[in-house]
């Protein structure tokens, strides 16, 4: 099975950067996080030592309301401490929602600059895991993990420092657990962030395969391969489960590990505490605050280090966040010169496995405002050469140039102001229509939208609109036609103004009434640019200047359609003669 080429994955370096980055601006609410968290644990120890002391007063026979005292006391602390918990929390969680808001924003902003072709590579489902499972890792290790993280560590360390103060060696007692406790954390962290990782890596596979297998449902009932895509559905399906699988066989053996320091722990406190006040250096009282203490790190301890579980998997998905996050941002300079309406392609192959070619020695020239059809065959190469052209791809060997620039010498927002390509498949976005427009250009007038739709051949379905264009359109609201929606892309193309415009096959998923409103659409939004068309209806190709027809990944014809059509026993000649016995009717 082949590997795709995934997007990055940042190093270890380069996320302490971003996180440095991200927390930069909120050092103060940081360190007011810190102060109230250890305020309020602070006072919970308080809770501790009021015990202590009420076993003494008990022990030294003291009536019963010489404990009215300390058990207000405790009530106070009860109180105090759940303030000052609360708002500690609710600070940490705060500081960690915005640093993933700003981390998130981030992404979407170097996703959406991404060349195309590495997207492809890579594969939707590879993006799509990292914006949704991803997120979704951090955004709870950011609510519930670093929150109940950070009480758990200032927990420890005054914890730690009240057994101190209680006696020195009740401190040396307890830390007879610290080193199989951190022997514990590296064992389970040599192993976790690797696995962890593998497994994000596994289930964008399986999400990929999904999205390719229902996407392309159609064409695999057609082709009756759903047993070979249910075999890969399967054997996705399994590599996840088994990386999941091996994920929790290490989680198992890890709390097994911390359960043996809690019992060596406990039980060097408690015989400290025995032979202290057996020799007289410590009350009973005393030697119960020990107890105490050491059993109240149980929770923070093992939440500490349970969340090392929580960390590992948010590290996994931080570090393919950042990856993209990272990276540097879309350039808006370098716009190509008013040249930039010339395509030339160059003896160009190209090949999506080794070994078995798509295109091959392909050369094609397009003047400024020429319009140029490709014909051929399914599998004949054209949607390749309109991708390769638009910038989707990058050819396996020869150049492609826009404009007389190689295109790989093009920043990605150049080729996007040079060149514009539409399919078949057409995204309305849920909310009002003129948002939806407003995508190709921000600042548009509803005048200037309007006409964009009037230019295309939808200014009588937009009047009939009930709201016009605040009408919402997509799920949810109206719902567009296919062509309708064909007609929203035609006019987005028109509001970008690109001066290269291609269309693969971009009237295909409409009837013959609807193919006929595009295709009179299309001759408009491609007035006073450059075309190249991929033809699904030869119709297309009659009006085209130019006609190039492709068989195999090569070039076997170029002409006008005259010309071509005339030819006796020529290639086109032959589809021409065939697709005119056969049109749909008028």
């Amino acid at each position: 099975m082949t590997e795709r080429a995934l997007l990055p994955i940042a190093t270890a370096a380069q996320t302490w950067t971003a996180v440095r980055g991200l927390l930069r601006p909120r050092w103060p609410l940081a360190l007011l996080a810190v102060a109230v968290l250890t305020a309020g644990t602070a006072v919970g120890l308080v809770t501790i030592r009021l015990l202590g002391h009420i076993v003494d007063l008990v022990a030294a026979g003291r009536p019963a309301d010489a404990v009215n005292g300390p058990v207000v006391a405790l009530v106070l602390v009860a109180v105090g401490q759940a303030v000052a918990a609360g708002c500690g929390l609710t600070l940490v969680a705060r500081l960690g929602e915005g640093m993933l808001a700003d981390l998130r924003e981030r992404f979407i902003d170097r996703a959406l600059g991404l060349p195309l072709d590495q997207i492809e590579d890579a594969g939707a489902g590879d993006l799509t895991s990292r914006v949704t499972n991803d997120v979704t890792v951090i955004a709870t290790a950011v609510r519930s993990a670093l929150p109940e993280l950070a009480r758990s560590m200032l927990t420890i360390a005054l914890t730690a420092v009240g057994l101190a103060v209680l006696d020195w060696r009740f401190l040396i007692a307890a830390l007879l657990a610290a080193p199989i406790q951190i022997h514990t954390v590296r064992w389970y962290s040599g192993r976790a962030l690797p696995l962890y990782a593998r497994q994000r890596v596994s289930v964008g596979a399986l999400q990929q395969q999904l999205q390719e297998t229902v996407g392309g449902e159609r064409t695999i009932r057609s082709l009756r391969l759903q047993d070979q895509h249910q075999e890969l559905v399967r054997v996705r399906s399994l590599d996840a489960v088994d990386w999941t699988m091996r994920g929790i066989r290490v989680l198992t053996q890890f709390y097994a590990r911390l359960n043996v320091a809690e019992f060596v722990g406990l039980s060097a406190v408690l015989v400290a505490g025995f032979l202290l006040v057996r020799s007289g250096s410590a009350t009973i009282g005393t030697a119960t605050v020990a107890a105490l203490y050491f059993h109240s790190l149980f929770a923070p301890i093992n939440t500490a280090l349970g969340l090392v579980d929580d960390a590992q998997a948010a590290a996994a998905s931080l570090v393919r966040l950042v990856g993209v996050a990272g990276l540097p941002p879309a350039s808006t300079s370098d716009a190509i010169g008013p040249a930039a309406a010339t395509v030339a392609v160059e003896q160009v192959d190209h090949a999506y496995r080794s070994g078995r070619p798509v295109l091959s020695g392909v050369s094609l020239d397009v003047a400024a405002g020429e319009r140029v059809a490709l014909v051929g065959a399914s599998g004949a190469g054209k949607t390749t050469l309109a991708g390769l052209v638009a910038g989707i791809r990058r050819p396996t060997a020869g150049v492609v140039r826009l404009g007389g620039h190689k295109i790989e010498d093009l920043t990605p927002a150049a080729v996007r102001r040079s060149v514009v390509i539409l399919t078949q498949e057409v995204y309305v976005f849920a909310g009002p229509l003129a948002d939806d427009l407003r995508l190709a250009r921000p600042d548009a007038t509803d005048d200037e939208l309007r006409t964009a739709l009037s230019r295309v051949g939808a200014g009588d379905w937009l009047t009939a609109l009930p709201a016009g264009l605040d009408t919402v359109v997509g799920d949810g609201g109206h719902r567009l036609t296919v062509t309708q929606a064909q007609q929203v892309a035609l006019a987005r193309l028109v509001l970008v103004d690109p001066p290269i415009a291609v269309l693969d096959e971009a009237t295909a998923e409409a009837g013959s009434a609807g193919a006929r409103q595009l295709e009179a659409a299309v001759e408009e939004a491609l007035t006073g640019r450059t075309g190249i068309v991929v033809a699904h209806r030869l119709t297309q190709a009659v009006t085209a200047d130019r006609v190039v027809v492709l068989d195999a990944g090569r070039v076997l014809e170029s002409g006008t359609h005259a010309d071509l059509a005339a030819r006796p026993n020529g290639h086109y000649a032959t589809l021409w003669q065939a697709w005119s016995h056969h049109r749909p009717p008028a």
